[in-house]
């Protein structure tokens, strides 16, 4: 793992495909004193709340046969476009510059679709990326892992 420095002012996003927390470093690079500026979740549902269909069926161009469709992962539906929305949010605070550096934490398939959205960010801006799930942490605890990172 690269170093990094969480600098003053530096924000650290920290999400995964219900919960988001943007993070701001009231302290310096360090200590490290993050302080929460805003959350966003939604409902982490089961798949089979989301949808109610079952899977389409194929007939095959001959024969009598029959294929069944793969089922549509709404819960993989759902978290995708929940981080498209936390990537919308940090597009806004890197273009009013309230974020000039930033740190993601995400699981890495989370990381994956924040990585693709944030493509067109200035490049410096994300500092580091991290593949770990620590949302459910408390501040406090975020804060130590990211402190034994560095």
């Amino acid at each position: 793992m690269s170093r990094f420095n969480i600098g003053h002012k530096s924000w650290v996003i920290v999400c995964d495909g219900a919960k988001a927390l943007f993070l701001r470093n009231d302290g310096d690079a360090g200590l490290v004193n993050l302080t929460v500026v805003e959350h966003q979740s939604q409902p982490d549902e089961a798949t089979r709340d989301l949808g109610s269909d079952r899977p389409g069926r194929v007939h095959q161009s001959h024969g009598a046969s029959r294929s069944a469709m793969e089922e549509t992962d709404w819960h993989e539906q759902a978290e995708a476009e929940f981080l498209k929305d936390v990537a919308k949010k940090v597009e806004k605070l890197v273009e009013s510059r309230e974020i000039e550096a930033m740190i993601l934490v995400a699981p890495p398939k989370a990381l994956g679709i924040l990585r693709a959205e944030l493509a067109s960010l200035p490049e410096g801006i994300i500092r580091a990326e991290i593949d770990k799930d620590l949302v459910k942490l408390t501040v406090s605890e975020i804060e130590k892992h990211l402190a034994a990172l560095k």
